[in-house]
């Protein structure tokens, strides 16, 4: 990488982390007191910013950007320290894309304060200068993934391979990764983004954030799929094979999980895996604590049903 194109990249990663932190604020809490923090997250949402229609079974009337946000709103009135995180694939599934290529989808996110996400295989659909328009023109969060090249493509500098925000006196260091694109993205869709080995770049850009930077809890937002039957690259692997990852955010294989998933690393650690399927119509919800010793630990966890906005 040239030096103008690191510093680039290192300069863009700063200001957003600046830019995304400072709805909280970066005082500490208090050496003498344990640190909590709230973590919610969506993947797979595919355009769904209606509620699901009448006709749609025990679906019908839930879900949708309105109930969701108010939500979101609760439990930011309720909680301190709350960071908004997604897995991919905004992009595709009802006629909203079809009509307006992203741009509702992209404004709601970023006014529900998302503060970072990754690309889903559907997210180039319209093509990855479209995505890149999106984001120039409505994003207010960056898109974080650590094992596409986007060199030479309209996301070369609308990316960053890692993030930190920090809240309250915990530092949350960020990467992502996305599935392969052969096969699931037409070639002139991509426009020439390289898909690279999502363990190794993972693992690396955690060994950073964990080591270097000094981070609290790494987390990966991952649009690779929770497991496979064959040997496809999933989070099982990324989570087994990693040492420094603590959380992964999942999404593309539109599971809903009842509780998240805990796998032993490489490290002989604990990395937590959560997904929260499909449509928007559960928002994901994980609390960790943060001890005075530095013991972290994810203390409860709840897949809440997105229901009617109330008063509706």
């Amino acid at each position: 990488m040239s030096s103008r194109r690191r510093f680039l990249r290192e300069t863009g990663l700063t200001a957003a982390a600046m830019m995304l932190g400072r709805r909280d604020g970066l005082a500490n809490i208090g050496a003498s007191a344990p640190q909590k923090l709230t973590i919610l997250h969506t993947n797979d949402v595919h355009s769904r910013l209606d509620p699901f229609p009448s006709d749609a079974g025990s679906n019908a009337g839930r879900g949708g950007v309105a109930a969701r946000a108010a939500l979101i709103r609760r439990i930011r009135s309720e909680e301190e320290h709350v960071l908004l995180l997604d897995a991919g694939d905004i992009f595709q599934g009802t006629p909203y894309f079809n009509m307006f290529k992203g741009e509702p989808e992209i404004k709601a996110m970023s006014a529900m304060g998302y503060e970072a996400g990754v690309m889903g295989n559907h997210d180039f659909d319209a093509g990855i200068s479209n995505f890149a328009d999106q984001m120039a023109a409505h994003g207010r969060f960056p898109i974080v993934m650590c094992n596409y090249d986007f060199t030479g493509t309209p996301m070369q500098d609308r990316h960053v391979p890692r993030l930190i925000l920090k809240k309250g006196g915990l530092r949350i260091g960020i990467t992502g990764v996305g599935i392969e694109l052969e096969g699931l993205v037409p070639e002139q869709l991509c426009g020439g983004t390289k898909y690279l080995d999502p363990v190794s770049h993972a693992a690396r850009e955690a060994e950073y954030l964990k080591k270097q930077k000094k981070c609290d809890l790494v987390i990966c937002l991952s649009h690779l799929g929770d497991q496979y039957k064959d040997n496809k690259v999933s989070d099982e692997n990324l989570a087994r094979e990693t040492e420094h990852i603590d959380l992964i955010i999942g999404g593309h294989t539109h599971r809903f999980f009842d509780a998240p998933r805990t796998y032993v690393n490489k490290s002989g650690g604990k990395t937590v895996v959560n997904q929260v399927g499909w449509g928007g119509l559960r928002l994901g919800r994980l609390d960790y604590v943060f001890e005075v010793s530095g013991r972290r630990g994810l203390d409860k966890s709840e897949s809440i049903r997105i229901e009617k906005k109330a008063g509706d």
